[in-house]
């Protein structure tokens, strides 16, 4: 595994054209495109894998290893449904977040005897602060909140998971600035609730 400091990945400025014209390439089956593309959002998916990524005590993960895992999940993903920058990075985080959730649950099976923790709302804008048992949680809550309403379970995976910004977010989503602030609040009311076993 590579360590942190060491990147398969050049870092490279890219335009918002050629980034999405290698996205189309990589729609449309050409599998090369991501390995263009990879380079050119690096700094920025390191970004997201660091919101996504808690390091346990034995280091068993960090924010390379979780970029090239999530590097080759996207890979192999059959129809990848990415049409800009925003969209891209929303398909990263969510396969971040299924990774990690899969470490967590791999560690904790190892564990058993430690105890769950709950996460006070108000600790929730850093997911990497937070334990492997309240990020079960929250990935819990999540799963809820998108049966209920799959806009907003979808912008708060993206803001406290990804830790992308809310213009980033409406893009990718597809609504208004102003919506994506609505929903995002109304959904971090719920999750406060839910966390602290107020919601059924």
């Amino acid at each position: 595994m590579l360590g942190p400091g060491d990147s398969a990945f050049p870092q490279t400025a890219s335009s918002a054209s050629e980034v999405t014209g290698l996205l189309r390439r990589w729609r449309d089956g050409d599998a090369q495109a991501l390995d263009e593309l990879m380079p050119l959002l690096y700094d920025r998916l390191r970004q997201v894998a660091r919101h996504r990524l808690r390091r346990g005590p034995d280091g068993s993960l960090n924010t390379t290893e979780l970029v090239h895992e999530a590097y080759l999940k996207l890979v192999d993903s059959p129809n990848p449904n990415a049409h800009d920058r925003s969209h891209f990075l929303a398909l990263a985080s969510r396969v971040m977040r299924h990774l990690l959730i899969d470490h967590a649950r791999a560690r904790l099976a190892a564990k058993r005897d430690a105890g769950a923790t709950s996460v006070p709302a108000d600790e929730l804008a850093s997911i990497a602060d937070v334990d492997l048992e309240a990020l079960m949680d929250l990935d819990l809550a999540l799963v809820r909140l998108e049966a209920i309403s799959p806009r907003q379970s979808l912008i708060l995976e993206q803001r406290y998971f990804g830790g992308l910004m809310l213009e980033e977010i409406a893009i990718a989503v597809g609504v208004s600035l102003a919506t994506a602030k609505r929903e995002l609040r109304s959904a971090r009311a719920w999750l406060a609730l839910t966390l602290e076993g107020e919601v059924p």
